[in-house]
């Protein structure tokens, strides 16, 4: 992401500092924390224990789960597309759906994918599509959630306007919470990389009970959701 310009910066802090009748501070130190036990959290769980926390937090949220190897992968996404009625189908432009073998599962069937230069035409797609593809970052077995980093290519049009998303989900992508997602996107900070301009955390289909503690489903979002986890990779 580009750097801009800060204008008048010195000035408006130099202001507040005055409101608050006391000096501006220019340097501040990361407190020293005598306890962190957010990296405790899960640390003790193996990859297997891991991806079954996984399953399990997802599946309460109203995921439907499916397991497969990349050899077999393809054949597991055309299952999705028909368990939702196929249709209209929108993925993210993204490379890893070619390392895993899947660009011809998505010409074959019609799947339009992300195409910046369209413009306008992705979001009317998506709005009308049955199933979103795309692919999860980093997931968090504490909770079932996908993250999507997202940028021009890979939007969150398609995790949110279908009906129903569908998230490949490599099972070397699972970790433990939140914590760790966060640590990731830190040290991309740390080694100069530009981060996504926006990261969507996902936690199964979009649910509501803010009128009477009644769950309404759909409310945000898609309906239903499908996490293809990937075994081998």
């Amino acid at each position: 992401m580009s750097k801009g310009t800060i204008h008048n910066r010195n000035k408006f802090l130099n202001h507040i500092a005055d409101r608050l009748g006391r000096e501006r501070k220019t340097d501040v130190q990361l407190p020293d924390w005598e306890y962190q036990p957010q990296w405790d959290v899960h640390q003790d769980r193996m990859e297997d224990e891991l991806y079954s926390l996984f399953k399990e937090n997802s599946e309460e949220k109203g995921t439907y789960v499916v397991e497969t190897t990349k050899d077999e992968l393809a054949e597991t996404v055309e299952d999705i597309m028909e368990r939702y009625g196929g249709g209209t189908m929108v993925a993210t432009k993204d490379n890893r759906f070619d390392d895993y073998g899947l660009t011809d599962v998505l010409t074959k069937n019609d799947v339009h994918v992300w195409e910046p230069a369209s413009g306008n035409l992705n979001i009317e797609v998506a709005k009308q599509a049955n199933i979103g593809f795309l692919f999860s970052d980093v997931s968090l077995a504490e909770s079932g959630t996908i993250t999507q980093f997202n940028d021009r290519d890979i939007a969150r049009s398609v995790s949110l306007l279908p009906v129903a998303y569908a998230a490949i989900v490599p099972k070397s992508s699972i970790v433990p919470r939140m914590t760790q997602a966060t640590e990731q996107i830190h040290k991309q900070v740390e080694d100069g990389q530009n981060i996504s301009p926006y990261i969507n955390f996902i936690t199964g289909p979009s649910n509501s009970a803010d009128i009477e503690m009644n769950i309404v489903v759909g409310v945000h979002g898609p309906v239903k959701a499908a996490h293809i986890v990937v075994l081998d990779a």
